[in-house]
């Protein structure tokens, strides 16, 4: 059985139900495998003619075997992954990955809907309730409330920033009631992030049972890894080809599940981090000092406005290294290999906004602003790299453009195309704000008083 260590390294190893339970260790560490296990070249090959589900079930029995029974496992992925990922080739070597088929159309769904029902599973087996607490720059609070929403044993309370996310963003949280409370504050998305924090690591908050569905919770970022190999498997021709993936990077738990897919022997050449003009990473890797963004600043890609990413703990943890929960480095990580497996390059507003007129004059096709940013981020690496220019890629386009209609309409004259699931929420009402936050005092007076 895989046990799992806090990057904080002063809690006791524990085993996936308790850290899924938990979302964040008591020192305020997150959640990092002790191991993880390889999948030989052939078997990755084979994923080619497999279906997600299918590749869902290969990768993670591997990482949760002996912690959730195989068919109980089977059942989780079926109910969650119910729907399809998108996959065009838009230059000879360079593809674009389209994560926004989900019900609220975000790449978050994947680990947001398999978390959710391995949390019920492992609720029902113990007859316990549990209360998430989940910061969202954009996309996470509308992936997590949807995938949470009704479930019995479960209360969630997501916290946002309310000038830094878009009116279909915000719908997605405020529209749904039940059991799912959405407080917007008058801050930014670390500022959402630190409360939640703060909570989870409050002595007199712990008889509520608390637990995060944020990238922090690894139960979330886990099947992450899964769309990895899925897009992987559909481009590659030999068994152990290398590609290259572009991550549109926030919190950097995209980019770390990609990274976990490659220490299980995913065949990734380099991994590009993609950032906007939240660009501490960047600068981290090319002087080796570290030096967090605060207050984060407001770009085109709301949903990567993040000056401190909570997973660079988890990144530094794979590369040797520790970083606090303050951005604090405890020891340095092994620059030499954590270079030679990223690159990042931070995207300004303006490029990101020329991508995108761009990208639609020359493939008439619609990218939004953190597509664009991904995709910016590849033609830089493509340009300095040239010699690399034959080993395919792959871009992660991470929401749907139609969650930022009047950017999109502004810069090429044309309306996105509603899915569904945003028609849906258009015209529901909102619930009001539920509470005034300016400070932890007033979220812990705000859940003691709701719970």
């Amino acid at each position: 059985m895989i046990k799992f260590h806090s990057t904080n390294y002063n809690t006791p190893d524990v085993d996936f139900k308790t850290a899924v339970l938990k979302g964040q260790a008591l020192d305020k560490g997150l959640y990092m495998l002790n191991k993880i296990p390889a999948i030989e070249h052939q078997e990755i090959f084979s994923f080619k003619d497999l279906s997600l589900q299918e590749i869902a079930f290969q990768v993670l029995i591997k990482i949760l075997k002996e912690q959730i029974p195989e068919q109980a496992l089977r059942n989780i992925i079926h109910n969650a992954l119910n729907f399809e990922i998108g996959l065009k080739k838009i230059e000879k070597f360079d593809y674009l990955c389209y994560l926004s088929k989900g019900p609220t159309c975000s790449f978050k769904d994947f680990g947001a809907r398999v978390l959710a029902r391995i949390m019920e599973y492992f609720l029902s087996i113990e007859d316990k309730e549990i209360i998430i607490l989940t910061a969202t720059s954009g996309d996470t609070g509308g992936a997590v409330a949807q995938a949470f929403h009704e479930m019995s044993r479960i209360k969630v309370v997501v916290l946002y920033p309310k000038e830094e996310i878009s009116e279909l963003q915000r719908k997605q949280m405020t529209t749904l009631g039940k059991n799912v409370t959405a407080i917007g504050i008058n801050g930014k998305f670390d500022d959402c992030q630190k409360i939640i924090k703060t909570a989870f690591a409050d002595k007199d908050l712990q008889v509520y049972n608390l637990s995060s569905a944020n990238s922090i919770n690894i139960g979330r970022l886990i099947p992450q890894t899964i769309y990895y190999f899925w897009s992987y498997s559909r481009i590659i021709e030999r068994p152990n080809e290398k590609v290259v993936f572009s991550v549109p990077s926030g919190n950097f738990g995209n980019l770390t599940a990609g990274i976990i897919a490659s220490r299980m022997e995913l065949p990734v050449d380099k991994f590009v981090s993609a950032v906007n003009e939240n660009d501490e990473f960047p600068k981290f890797l090319s002087s080796g000092i570290y030096t967090k963004i605060e207050p984060s600043r407001n770009c085109l890609s709301s949903a990567m406005n993040v000056g401190n990413p909570s997973n660079l703990a988890r990144i530094f943890d794979l590369y040797g290294g520790q970083i606090d929960e303050n951005g604090t480095i405890l020891k340095n990580p092994n620059m030499e290999k954590l270079k030679a497996s990223i690159i990042s390059y931070s995207v300004s507003d303006n490029l990101t906004r020329e991508t995108i007129i761009d990208f639609y004059r020359r493939y008439k096709k619609i990218i939004e602003p953190h597509g664009a940013v991904g995709w910016a981020a590849l033609q830089i690496y493509r340009n300095n790299y040239s010699s690399q220019k034959q080993i395919k890629s792959i871009t992660f386009e991470t929401a749907d453009p139609a969650k930022f209609p009047d950017e999109i309409i502004s810069l090429i004259k044309v309306k996105p195309k509603l899915p569904n699931a945003l028609k849906i929420i258009q015209n529901k009402k909102e619930f009001p704000n539920p509470i005034d936050i300016t400070e932890y005092e007033d979220f812990k007076l705000f859940i003691n008083n709701y719970l």
